[in-house]
Parts: structure tokens; sequence; C-alpha cells
């Protein structure tokens, strides 16, 4: 049976490619043998990972997306249709950080909406309707656990040199997580799956004094690494998942179980 855990032929979109998520999710889905579609504003960025992984002998392609203007996201999926006739799966990785905490100017905020909640918004309207169209594929969104809980002040202030973050990132990940039961619900009956995932508590270069805390506050004694997040994604887009949608599922070493 593992042959349903594989996604060869499968086309599948992947916004945010080159990111701390998005580069080892698209090794992890040429791994698992999809045709993938990385689209970022970047391209530059994106077309160095996409060589990257076509001299590995992985069919990656790079793709150029403003996830805060419709039009864009219009021009992305029509060209997708076009390239390749049909998108398998779609995973919503990028996510845009204008408010470097709760006193970024107002303006700072208005831009985060534009991006990480219009635009995520867009991007499940224009691709979702593609995918209904052909009466299949799967949604993963990328959420993270701050969607679901607040910020402990033990592991974020002065005390780690980890900031606090901004509010607008879990207002908008905590909206996403309901906007993945909406979907799931809207397109269910056309054989569209959507879900979405929940990172928390990945290594970023953080000082050790938080990794050693934060650390402490999971079940399995230690954060998230590259290739921690990518198996959940290929499992959610593979037909070993077919029965599944509107789940939000914590990748976190047990952090949000406490």
């Amino acid at each position: 049976m593992l042959h349903r855990f594989d996604l060869k032929n499968k086309v599948v979109l992947l916004t945010g490619g080159a990111g701390l998520y998005g580069r080892g999710l698209t090794a992890d889905l040429a791994c698992a043998n999809a045709t993938v579609v990385i689209a970022s504003r970047d391209r530059a960025a994106g077309e160095a990972v996409a060589e990257e992984e076509r001299r590995a002998g992985y069919d990656v392609s790079a793709e150029v997306l403003d996830q805060g203007d419709p039009d864009s996201i219009g021009a992305l999926r029509d060209r997708i249709a076009q390239r390749y006739g049909r998108l398998d799966g779609l995973v919503n990785n990028a996510v845009s950080r204008p408010m470097i905490g709760p006193d970024a100017p107002i303006e700072a905020w208005e831009e985060s909406l534009r991006v990480n909640a219009t635009g995520v918004y867009c991007i499940h309207r224009e691709f979702g309707g593609l995918l209904s169209i052909q009466k299949s594929g799967s949604i993963v969104n990328i959420g993270s656990i701050q969607g679901m809980i607040g910020p402990s002040r033990n592991l974020y202030g002065e005390q780690t040199g980890v900031p606090l973050g901004a509010p607008d990132y879990f207002f908008h990940k905590g909206g996403l997580i309901n906007l993945t039961r909406y979907y799931a619900a809207l397109y269910g009956p056309e054989s569209v799956r959507v879900n979405c995932l929940s990172p928390g508590g990945f290594l970023a270069d953080q000082p050790d004094e938080f990794v050693r805390r934060y650390s402490e506050q999971t079940f399995l004694g230690r954060m998230g690494g590259k290739s921690d997040l990518g198996g959940a994604v290929v499992f959610l887009l593979s037909d070993a998942s077919r029965y599944i949608t509107g789940v939000n599922l914590p990748i976190d070493g047990g952090y949000t179980a406490r």
C-alpha cells in the first residue's frame, strides 16, 4: 500500500518555496515524485531552488506570485491550467511579516491583512475552484500553533532574546484554521479535501536559552528540524489520506498537548 503515499503524476503548487518551511517542503515534495511548482514574489530565489532540485533529477519549476494581488493569483492559476491541464495539490505556505511588534504602524497591520487574509482567501477561491471543476485534489494550509494558543512569556521576551511577536500573525493563523474548515465543507461535495498543519517550535537560529526552554516544554524534548514537516504534507496530499478533511494537525512535538 506504500504506493498510495507516492505523489507521482501529481502536480502540486507550493507557495513560498524558498523560506524557512518552503525550502524543505520543496525537497520533500520533489522526493515524493510530485511535479512541483513553487511560487513567490522573488522569482530569482525561486528559480535558484528549482534549478537545484532539477540538477538532482526532480521536476521542479518556479513561478511569480504576488499573494496580495488578486490578478497575480488568477494569472498563475491560468498559467498552471494551460501548462499542465490540471492541478492535484496546493500547499499554502507563503506568509508576509510586515509587523515587527504590537506597536507597529497601522499601515503594517493593513498590509498584513492584504496578503495574509485577503490573499489567502483569493487563493482558496481561485485554486479551489479549479480543483472543484476537476472534482479532485487536496489543499494543505500551513498554519502555526500560534493560531491555537497565545505566546508564553517564559519563552518570549528579554530572558531569551526572542521577541513576543506581532499580533497579526496570531490573528491570521487562528483564522486560517477555521477557513480550512469552511472550505473543507464547501469543496467536500466536489471531492476536494482541505486540511491545515500547525507547526511550532522549529529551529531557526534562535538563542541557546530559548532553544533550551522551548525543548523542555515539548514531550519529545527538542525543537523541530527541516525534515519534520514534509511527511505530514506529503501524507495529506496523497491518496493515503483520501478520507481526511477539515483537520488541523499540530506539528509541535507535543507542545500544545501539555
